[in-house]
């Protein structure tokens, strides 16, 4: 009978702590300001200024998978309180009214009958009871462990939803950045056209160097159209991460140069790793506590079942007579004890058992490839830097070269071939420098999330 007062006694503290908790949770979540000044909500969104920062927490307070991510961890802490309340004491009411519509009862005694009317009766109940047992109480346990993986994918959607703001808010710089390139480009080669062309009215020069010349800027022009095609889609693209209309003026207020950060790189890959940060360790680490804790509740199924019951009823006889079969105050206090199932509890725990071993070696297999998959995401982050700032060199040079042969054609120094050859060592090598920053980018997103940055 202790062992059954300190268990109930544990179960009222558990739920006193955690009904606590979870109103200082909804209460907190009721006063987080649901966005800054000038994050406003999606109806009212008409233009939109945001660095790179900005963007992320805004993708954070509005994107809808995040917000359902979000309900979900709140739906766990509901599902532990119903498990808890499941084991303290549930109370019903009852009324009944029974009309026996003028019906005598004839009782016989002796040879003589005697009728006995049948009074209409109300009657008034109110029983309050409460069954505990073991398995409960690791219940709550499970509902514990469940909440924090469902905190731990928030935190992990949270993390995936930032890198891809990231990766897209940087796309749409980049891509910025070349299409002000080729316009340039296109400002110098326009002009070498007119100057052909007049040369070739003045006699001074072939037609099919002017046609050469032409083509050119048509090439060009249609580089630039398929940037601005580019740009457009990179911007629905992270509009969408935002959860913004796609008719809302966007304005990315960084600077490209800013975001690529030799500094962040480096700090990025001097950074120690610790198994213990990353949240799919902490997931699979979950996964074993809950393997363990299922495996307890599975003992515990041969454990006993305390019940404790009051009933009180009252019955009001409207009429003569009556008589009073039933006690109004009763007090019950069961135990049931499993004794014989046919092996079916005992093949329950041989299941846990293994169920546990499986999330054991899952984890430790887990643990050995996080620390391979760290060395290759820092090999992935230390090439991409290296090719990016060897791209970055590359369309400097690019682009001199082009001003040169410009310069140089002006004045007849150079010939058409020379010049066209500039003209498209430029644009390709602007095509692998987008690329070179879109590895960069996401090589450093994908090291972030792993480092649980």
């Amino acid at each position: 009978m202790r062992k059954v007062i300190l268990l109930m006694i544990t179960v009222l503290a558990m739920s006193t702590t955690m009904f606590a908790e979870d109103h200082v949770m909804a209460a907190a979540k009721g006063s987080k300001p649901t966005s800054d000044s000038s994050l406003k909500g999606r109806e009212d969104v008409a233009s939109l200024s945001l660095s790179l920062k900005e963007a992320q927490e805004y993708a954070v307070q509005q994107n809808r998978s995040l917000k359902n991510a979000s309900l979900a961890v709140q739906e766990a802490y509901a599902q532990r309180w119903q498990t808890i309340a499941a084991m303290l004491p549930q109370v019903d009411g009852s009324y009944s009214y029974s009309n026996y519509l003028g019906y005598s009862a004839t009782l016989s005694m002796g040879g003589m009958d005697a009728k006995i009317n049948m009074p209409n009766v109300g009657a008034l109940g109110v029983t309050a009871s409460m069954g505990l047992n073991a398995q409960g109480i690791v219940g709550v346990l499970l509902n514990n462990i469940a909440i924090d993986m469902k905190k731990l994918s928030l935190e992990k959607s949270e993390s995936e939803l930032r890198g891809s703001v990231m990766s897209s808010y940087v796309s749409v710089l980049a891509l910025q950045s070349i299409s002000s390139l080729l316009d340039s480009s296109l400002v110098n080669i326009q002009e070498l056209e007119s100057i052909t062309r007049n040369a070739v009215n003045a006699g001074a020069a072939e037609q099919t160097a002017a046609d050469q010349i032409r083509v050119r800027v048509n090439t060009l022009k249609n580089s630039i159209n398929a940037q601005k095609r580019n740009i457009e889609l990179a911007t629905n693209s992270l509009k969408v991460l935002l959860d913004v209309p796609v008719e809302t003026e966007l304005t990315l207020t960084e600077n490209l140069d800013n975001v690529l950060s030799p500094e962040r790189v480096i700090n990025l890959l001097a950074e120690n790793f610790a198994v213990e940060n990353n949240l799919n360790y902490q997931l699979l680490q979950k996964q074993v506590d809950m393997a363990k804790t299922n495996l307890h509740m599975a003992g515990w199924a041969y454990g006993p079942t305390v019940s404790l019951a009051y009933n009180f009823t009252d019955q009001q006889y409207y009429g003569e007579g009556g008589m009073r079969m039933t006690p109004p105050n009763v007090i019950q206090v069961s135990v049931r004890m499993p004794l014989w199932s046919s092996g079916k509890r005992a093949a329950g725990v041989v299941e846990k058992k293994i169920a546990l071993n499986e999330a054991q070696n899952t984890l430790s297999e887990t643990t050995d490839n996080l620390s391979i998959q760290y060395r290759q995401l820092c090999f992935n982050l230390t090439n991409a830097y290296e090719t990016y700032l060897n791209e970055k060199d590359n369309i400097d040079v690019s682009q001199r070269v082009f001003a040169s042969a410009t310069n140089k054609f002006k004045y007849g120094a150079s010939s058409n071939m020379e010049l066209t050859n500039a003209s498209n060592d430029l644009i390709n090598a602007q095509s692998t420098y987008v690329q070179a920053i879109l590895s960069l980018v996401n090589a450093q997103v994908e090291l972030e999330k792993f480092l649980n940055n």
